[in-house]
């Protein structure tokens, strides 16, 4: 103690021996405590600037993969709102023959357990496309001609069939929210190639964000860095991006070396370490990314064929278009993860079909169709397919049951549905699964969300049953507790 605090002893009748021994006990254990924390990893990250000239620590470097992968990117397409199977890839004759009578036929979805229902005929022929003869409607002539470059899951499964709790499903593993997303986990594996530009980009429909919100995007109990990032297709790509008011890029980078100057200042010297820290990491990345983000947008050099390509000369397909062109740039700049949502908000504005499923699905299959094409065939013909793995599909499928006494809406499926996936080290030309003879349910080959995780993580390297993170006293997984297998009929 100071000759202060001896005097403030000796006149203090309160302060005792076991005051003093509280108060130096106290000093003496709390650098014992630091000692061991620093040792154990809790205070690595400001140990490891401390020199004045070394970066930060970045949480998602570049790590080695579990295993040789097959793909360096994943694109998820995420139609949002339902897309229907039976009007779309999963081709169903009987449909045609019963449309508008009243059969027996089991369902569930948002108007719970039903018994037999009305229904409805696609609105829409269906023909045999490229050499594996895959059945694709007339919603989709672009994609009909990359059909040999395909993988179709034509029995895939979900655990419910509300929008909520099935879109934490498709992109979390689990109906309830609070869990880390796909994108997170991958990025926790892998760590981020390009540490100027996010590892996990998300980019919504202009009508707005889907159901949860961000929820579908998080990265739960895991470090918000490995969260994904929503990315505007024009303008500043990233909100809050840009430089305070006022200041320039010169003043920007003075105040960064300014915080590094105080950042290898002895800790005992530093008011607030650890927020000084984190304000110089995000001073720095932000710096980095005006540069980075920017550019990564800016499609000015792309040749105008590639732009039609993806059908930026059209008005209904130039917004969607546009982002398919951005995700292909983003895999180019080494972003892990991209996920490009095809609706927002509600109703109509998404594929949720509960009305006028003509009108619906002409609309989004008109908007996606060439932008997506365009996506496979770009990447193709820059060799940059067999390392970019595409996945494409909502929530849930439809029912081929009318929801209301009259009208041509479907309700909700997650009992049997179609998605398909492209690139990445995935069989082209290829169909696994069925549904019954009406699309109602999976009835071989069923595949759940979870397979399709294990599938994903399988081909960027990650092995989806060690893939962990310790939290909550257990080693969380992606695909849960129990062992689930890749999808291996459709890896090439």
């Amino acid at each position: 103690m100071s000759c202060d605090q001896c005097k403030d002893a000796n006149n203090n009748p309160e302060f005792n021996r076991r005051q003093f021994l509280r108060r130096v006990g106290g000093g003496f254990t709390s650098v014992a405590l630091a000692g061991m924390m620093g040792q154990d990893g809790f205070l690595s990250q400001q140990a490891y600037a401390a020199d004045g000239v070394s970066k930060l620590k970045n949480d998602i470097v570049e790590k080695l993969p579990h295993f040789a992968p097959k793909a360096k990117t994943v694109i998820f397409l995420f139609m949002y709102g339902g897309p229907s199977h039976v009007d779309t890839f999963d081709h169903k004759p009987e449909l045609y023959k019963f449309d508008g009578k009243t059969i027996k036929v089991k369902t569930h979805g948002r108007g719970g357990h039903k018994n037999e229902g009305r229904i409805v005929g696609p609105k829409w022929n269906f023909k045999q496309h490229g050499q594996s003869g895959a059945w694709v409607s007339d919603l989709f002539p672009h994609l009909s001609t990359c059909v040999d470059d395909m993988a179709f899951i034509k029995s895939m499964t979900a655990d419910s069939p509300i929008h909520g709790s099935a879109m934490l499903m498709m992109n979390s593993g689990r109906i309830v929210s609070g869990s880390p997303s796909l994108g997170s986990w991958l990025n926790y594996g892998l760590g981020n190639e390009n540490e100027n530009l996010p590892g996990y980009v998300v980019m919504l429909d202009n009508s707005g964000g889907p159901i949860s919100g961000a929820k579908n995007w998080t990265s739960g109990y895991m470090p918000a860095s490995l969260q994904g990032t929503v990315f505007r297709p024009t303008g500043s790509p990233i909100l809050n991006l840009e430089r305070q008011k006022g200041m320039t890029a010169k003043e920007q980078k003075q105040l960064i070396e300014h915080l590094n100057h105080f950042n290898g200042l002895h800790f005992a010297e530093r008011e607030d370490n650890s927020n000084l820290a984190a304000r110089m990491a995000s001073y720095e990345l932000a710096y980095e990314m005006q540069t980075s983000a920017p550019e990564a947008v800016d499609i000015s050099d792309e040749p105008e064929h590639v732009k039609n390509l993806y059908g930026l000369d059209q008005d209904q397909t130039q917004d969607f278009g546009r982002k398919c062109l951005l995700a292909r740039r983003l895999a180019e700049r080494g972003v892990r993860f991209i996920q490009v949502y095809s609706g927002g908000a509600h109703n109509d504005y998404n594929w949720d079909a509960h009305a006028d499923l003509k009108y619906n699905h002409d609309l989004h299959c008109g908007e996606t169709d060439k932008p997506i094409a365009g996506l496979i065939k770009d990447l193709k013909q820059r060799g940059m397919l067999d390392e970019t793995l595409i996945v494409w599909g909502g929530e849930f499928g439809r029912q081929p049951t009318a929801e209301y006494e009259k009208g041509t809406g479907r309700d909700h499926n997650s009992k049997g549905f179609t998605m398909w996936m492209a690139g990445g080290g995935i069989k082209g030309g290829v169909t696994l699964g069925e549904t019954d003879e009406l699309g109602s349910a999976a009835v071989s080959k069923s595949m759940h969300v979870k397979n399709l995780h294990a599938t994903i993580l399988h081909q960027m390297g990650c092995d989806p049953n060690g893939l962990s993170y310790f939290y909550n006293g257990l080693d969380q997984k992606l695909v849960g507790v129990e062992e689930v297998e890749p999808i291996h009929e459709i890896i090439a």
